[in-house]
């Protein structure tokens, strides 16, 4: 298939590329327009990849809430609570909403304090759905939990909490944010190989650059095949889900948490010391992924989800 992208999105990824190098993905917001698609939104998350900034709420937050025409207030941040304890991403959410209000313990809510709402998905009579949340609401209660990158993550205390409204897309909302995830490791990923790259065609040991000893050719050889999967399996997948189309998005998620961080593993074992030194970017992109993988349920999980929807 032909990923190549169309001149739009060409450009959008140029401006998303300056924007995450020139103020670290502060000004992200600028980069979303209401007619914002999942391809082009995903283009902005392989950059935020790119430069190991994390960007969790395009993908949790403003895309599921424009595909069901629920506006958000410009500038604003938007979350989702999708996991509960001991169950990742689970389609049976023991949180609750009933007469009104939710109750329910949800865990790994990134950037929560401060968002503008919260999508957390609940058990209703009908069934599952998505409830929307402000977290300023009374009976939340946020606990801060550590992150291997440093970025900004919460449990979530619900007890008795009113809510705006509920909408059917709870599967939606869990294959855009896996396709968030894997977006975001492609760019991680590819940056991470090009740094190493970079290091063992200049790096040199007895005279010689590093990269013309074979051990070291075949090790960044098995990094680049990571890299090049991962980048067909979630831009296929990213296709499908902005067609309509039945996405293979759980193939891809299942790479990621197998591959990525045995491939960033391999980039710092190629640095040496220098991968370990906090000057240099390295270990900006393994934080990163360690968070990535924990986000999407870790390898046995997508694996047992991948089975499940086959």
């Amino acid at each position: 298939m032909d990923f190549t992208l169309d001149d739009t999105r060409v450009t959008l990824r140029e401006v998303a590329a300056d924007v995450f190098r020139d103020a670290a993905g502060a000004a992200w917001e600028t980069l979303v327009t209401p007619e914002m698609d999942v391809l082009s939104a995903m283009v902005v998350l392989a950059e935020a990849g790119r430069a190991a900034v994390p960007l969790p709420g395009l993908a949790l937050g403003v895309l599921p809430l424009a595909r069901h025409g629920i506006e958000v207030p410009a500038g604003s941040r938007v979350t989702a609570a999708l996991h509960e304890p001991s169950d990742p991403m689970t389609a049976r959410p023991r949180a609750t909403a009933r007469g009104g209000v939710i109750n329910g313990v949800k865990i790994g809510v990134p950037e929560a304090e401060g968002a503008y709402r919260i999508l957390v998905p609940v058990t209703t009579d009908e069934g599952a759905a998505v409830a929307l949340v402000d977290p300023a609401s009374p009976g939340v209660t946020l606990n801060p939990a550590p992150t291997s990158s440093g970025s900004p993550e919460f449990s979530l205390h619900l007890v008795d909490v009113p809510y705006e409204r509920t909408f059917d897309g709870l599967a939606d909302l869990h294959k855009l944010a896996l396709a968030g995830a894997c977006a975001t490791a492609d760019g991680l990923l590819a940056a991470a190989l090009e740094l190493t790259r970079k290091h063992v065609a200049t790096r040199e040991q007895f005279g010689r650059p590093l990269a013309t000893f074979q051990a070291v050719a075949q090790q960044i050889a098995d990094v680049y095949i990571s890299a090049r999967t991962l980048h067909l399996a979630t831009w296929s997948a990213c296709w499908q889900l902005a067609e309509g189309l039945e996405s293979d998005v759980d193939i891809a998620a299942h790479w990621v948490a197998e591959e990525l961080l045995p491939a960033i593993r391999t980039c710092h074992h190629l640095h040496g010391g220098l991968g370990l030194d906090v000057t240099y970017p390295l270990h900006r992109y393994y934080s990163l992924a360690k968070d990535l993988v924990r986000s999407i349920g870790g390898a046995r999980h997508r694996l047992e989800a991948l089975c499940i929807s086959n």
